[in-house]
Formats: structure tokens, sequence, C-alpha cells
């Protein structure tokens, strides 16, 4: 007989994916904004308001491909044997994507593949994240989902300080070094995505079908629908809504964060350290997180960060020097790990397990077109005042509007929760005496 993988085994294999993919995040949150203002831009004759406005922009047209795009993807990858390919394929397009941006070209064209590249990225996390409910059992969604978030921010530090070291502080031009770094975070997050693909296995499936792409979109175009199977439907659209909502401010910050303070013309270096420390923060505090889920109810915590979120985003409005940035970044590597990763198991645990593909390719909708939203609201005002603090009103408008919304969340899913932990608990409870009838 085969023998079964340790569960710890596979836990990590699923963890070590972010510590690869988050090089990339990290990449494209601190040096990128300033190699395209600064460089790219600069050399074009753009001004710094206008960059950052115009890298807002293209962010804000990758969420919206991105929404399109994974619950089709997602949905499809719900039939057994998609799961693993599809985001394969996505994975490798993403690295390919990561080490052509440090090619010198045109600000426009370099935008270009941005988007195309951070496409396939966050398609990548579509089933990376759906994958979770095969990895891991569901007492240990939190914690494992946590550790990702946690590992992924201490591990991504590595390439970048690297990639700063080169970039920063070597003799090297700006055109010789870029292309050495973006191939350091390629390499790095395509190492950390080989023990996934050797030991993933999709327990969690719905039937393959003779017309998989047809079926496909029924089951999508049926998820919502009066007919549909899927209990605790209410509850699932309730906090999608409110997932909508605060999950702003987490990617707008994470996305615009340098954009901000480059706009309000801090040193690029603090900045980029600034970040740097944020990552340092958030490794405990996610794990902290993490662990608090099993003594604290998870809706707590994750209302918790919300309202420290929205005190951020406040916060931002009047930040006018460089040490206010410090402090912001402080805030945020303190609940930004723990709001994801919360998030994430939290949603785990409200929906069926055979459905988790289409589910999360349904909750990256409304978590990239939030946004899409603030991404969008942030430099259109940025590009028509020239002020990066009034941008930051409208991320902290939704927040506030998303901790209102989850309240009637965990209300309505609170029930459904209790449920299914008992018969968890029951069903843990029943011998399994397969064993004994075979020896029998």
């Amino acid at each position: 007989m085969k023998r079964l993988m340790p569960a710890r085994k596979l836990e990590w294999s699923w963890i070590l994916y972010d510590v690869g993919n988050s090089a990339f995040t990290l990449l494209i949150s601190a040096i990128m904004p300033i190699y395209f203002n600064s460089y790219l831009a600069a050399n074009a004759g753009i001004g710094e308001t206008t960059a950052g406005s115009y890298w807002g922009f293209a962010t804000a047209i990758v969420t919206i491909c991105v929404a399109v795009l994974s619950p089709i993807f997602g949905t499809l990858s719900d039939f057994k044997g998609y799961k693993r390919p599809i985001f394969l394929f996505f994975a490798v397009m993403g690295v390919i994507g990561c080490a052509a941006l440090g090619i010198p070209m045109p600000w426009l064209v370099f935008l270009i593949v941005f988007v195309i590249t951070k496409i396939f990225y966050s398609g990548s996390l579509v089933f990376y994240d759906a994958m979770l409910v095969d990895m891991a059992s569901p007492a240990r969604t939190d914690i494992v989902s946590s550790k990702g978030y946690a590992w992924g921010y201490i591990g991504s530090c590595i390439p970048f300080i690297i990639s700063i070291l080169i970039v920063n502080f070597s003799p090297l031009e700006t055109a010789v070094s870029m292309p050495i770094a973006t191939v350091i975070n390629a390499v790095w997050w395509i190492g950390f995505t080989i023990p996934l693909m050797k030991n993933y296995k999709q327990t969690h499936f719905v039937p393959r079908t003779p017309h998989a792409i047809r079926d496909n979109f029924r089951r999508l175009f049926s998820v919502f629908s009066k007919k549909s199977a899927i209990p605790n439907k209410k509850g699932i659209i309730i906090f999608l809504i409110a997932f909508f909502l605060y999950i702003d401010g987490v990617y707008t910050v994470i996305d615009m964060a340098t954009t901000f303070g480059t706009a309000l013309e801090f040193d690029s270096t603090q900045l980029v350290l600034a970040l740097l420390l944020t990552q340092f923060i958030a490794f405990p505090a996610a794990i902290v997180m993490g662990k608090l889920a099993d003594k604290v109810r998870i809706e707590l915590l994750i209302l918790i960060s919300i309202v420290a979120y929205t005190g951020i985003a406040l916060f931002a409005v009047f930040m006018n020097a460089v040490w206010q940035f410090w402090v912001l970044a402080v805030a945020v590597g303190l609940f930004q790990g723990g709001v994801q990763a919360l998030s994430r198991s939290y949603f785990a645990k409200i929906i069926p397990a055979d459905q988790s593909g289409c589910l999360f390719g349904i909750l990256d909708i409304f978590g990239k077109g939030a946004s899409f939203l603030g991404t969008l609201l942030s430099s259109i005002i940025m590009n028509t005042t020239g002020s990066a603090n009034l941008a930051a009103i409208p991320i902290a408008c939704l927040l506030a509007a998303g901790v209102a919304v989850f309240l009637i969340a965990a209300k309505v899913n609170r029930p459904y929760l209790i449920q299914k932990a008992q018969e968890e608990q029951a069903s843990a409870d029943t011998p399994d005496t397969s064993d004994a009838e075979q020896q029998s």
C-alpha cells in the first residue's frame, strides 16, 4: 500500500508557495513603483504625481481582468484533475513575466507587461487559496492560512534585500541591476512552487463530466440561483459583500503605499526600508493571529483588524512626514497578515469543500473588485487634486462600511459554523471499523 504523506508535510508544501510568490508581491509593492516613477516615467518626462496615477490605473485594469477570469477558471478547477495543471500554468507564466519586468523598455510597454504578469500572479492565488481545503483539515485552516502569510512575509525579505543591494547599492547601472533583481525573484518564486506541485493531491472535487467547459459555465451561473444546493448561501453572500468593502483598504494600501510616499516626496530608500519593516512585523503578527483563532472567535479577530485598518487609512489622510510613514508601516504589519489569512480561512469554513475553486474564484471577484474601486478612486483623486493624502479618504469610507456589513455576516454565519463543527466532531468520534473488517 502506498504510504500516506504526513499532514504537516502537506501543509508546509502549501505554505511554501506563499514564501515564493510573496517575493513578487514585495517587488511590485516597493521596488517597481519607484523604478517606474523615478526611472521609466521620469526619462519620458512624466511627473511623479502623474506617474503615480498611471500606476494606479494599471493596477485597476489588472483587478478588472482578474475579476472576470477568476471565477471561470476557479469553477473549472473544481473538476477532478483540473486544479493542479491550471494553477501550474498561471504560476509559470507569472514567473516568466516577473523576470521580464526588469528588461529595459518604454514606460507604456512596461505597464502592459506588468498588467499581464500580475493577472497570472493573481490567477495563481485563486487556485492556491482553493487548495487550502485539500491541504489542511478544517481544524487547522486558521493556523495554516496564517502561517502561509507569515512565512511569506519573512521569506520574501531574502530576495527583496538582495534586490535592494543590487539596485540601490551596487555600481551597476539601473538597466543592468533591474534585470538581475527580477530574475532573482523569479527563481525564488518557481523554486518554492515545486514542493506544492510534487505533493498536492485534489481530495475535494466535482466529478469530471464529458462536457466540462459547458458544465463549468452552468455551475458558475447557477451558484447563487434559487435551485442552488449550496448550504449557508445567505451567509456566504453577505460575507462576500463585507469582504468586498473591507479588503479594499488592505489591497489598496499594499498596491499604493510606495506610490503615496513617492507622491509626498519622501526619500525612496526610507520608503523601501519602512516596507521591509512591515514584512518583519507581519511575520509574528500573522502567526499570533492564527494561534489566537483557536482561543478567540475568528469573527472578532477579523473585526479588530478591519477597525485597525480604518484607523490606518484615516491616519494616512494627515500624513506629511517620513516618520509618520514609518508609523504607518508598523501598524500595517500588525494587522495586514491577520485580516488576509483569517478572511481566507473563515471563507473556507463557511463554504462546501468540493466547490472551493468556484467559490474562491467568486471571492476573488469581490476582493479584486474592491481593490479596483479603491485604486481607481485613489488614482482619480490624486490626479485631479494633486494630493496623495486625500486619496486615502475613499479607503477609509469603504473600510467603515465593511465593518458594518461584516457584523451582519458574522451573525448569519454563526449557526452554520456551530452546526458544521458539531457534525465534524460527531464524525471524529465515530470509530473507523474499516481496518478491523479488512483484517477479519
